[in-house]
């Protein structure tokens, strides 16, 4: 069966682009630049402390309550002030620095590269939905090498609002010319990428990374090599 006049969505971060394995080398290059091991223990252990810094402060840009400018540099001020690092020419060093080297890492999910080929052979037209800053995630995909794989690639930033508010899904619909109806949407976080598109009128499939058995969300998957077949089940 050919699936053509069938859309499928894409979350980029942590979905296709492996962001944790891609940030932690730029973080590392940037690291090592800066000699900061004159000043921290390890890299390892600036990278944990980094980690729940900027987890929290996504959280709180995701909710609209600090600024992307703010992002960028708060989650190194907070993390060097950890370590009693409080100097404004090196945060904003590793603030710029790091939306620099960040989005021109490489590594992808496995699987990811293959399975788009197959759901493009396959007939499926495919986008991408992110949270993710404009001005990075273009440089992410075509570093990558899957760029020309999307017709539609939207950036909640574009908008104004994130997921999983549903006027980025309808706005997402309009632009590649779908309806809900006729497409999926494919992500790893539940609340921003399969609430927002089921709130949306659209199909979603979870993929989780480890297994949560807690989680009684029926469509999911821990590897994106079962995407082609679960996604022929739910567009036939």
């Amino acid at each position: 069966m050919a699936y053509s006049g069938k859309h499928i969505f894409f979350d980029l971060d942590r979905t296709l682009w492996d962001f944790d394995k891609n940030s932690e080398q730029a973080l590392r290059l940037l690291f090592d630049e800066c000699e900061l091991i004159r000043h921290i223990p390890s890299f390892e252990l600036f990278h944990k402390v980094y980690h729940n810094k900027n987890k929290a402060l996504w959280h709180a840009y995701s909710h609209g309550k600090i600024t992307k400018e703010s992002l960028r540099y708060e989650r190194f001020r907070s993390t060097l002030k950890k370590f009693q690092l409080e100097d404004e020419v090196l945060i904003k060093r590793f603030g710029d620095g790091y939306v620099e080297l960040s989005p021109k890492q490489t590594s992808l999910v496995p699987y990811a590269s293959e399975v788009l080929a197959d759901l493009k052979e396959m007939g499926f037209t495919l986008h991408i939905i992110t949270n993710g800053f404009l001005e990075v995630q273009h440089v992410k995909l075509k570093h990558a090498g899957i760029h020309h794989q999307f017709d539609v690639i939207l950036c909640s930033e574009e908008l104004g609002v994130n997921k999983p508010n549903p006027q980025i899904f309808k706005h997402a619909l309009a632009r590649a010319n779908t309806t809900a109806y006729s497409s999926l949407m494919i992500g790893d976080d539940y609340r921003a990428d399969i609430a927002g598109a089921l709130k949306a009128g659209m199909q979603a499939i979870w993929y989780q990374e480890k297994k949560n058995e807690k989680s009684k969300y029926e469509h999911k998957i821990t590897c994106l090599s079962e995407i082609p077949q679960l996604a022929a089940r739910l567009m036939r």
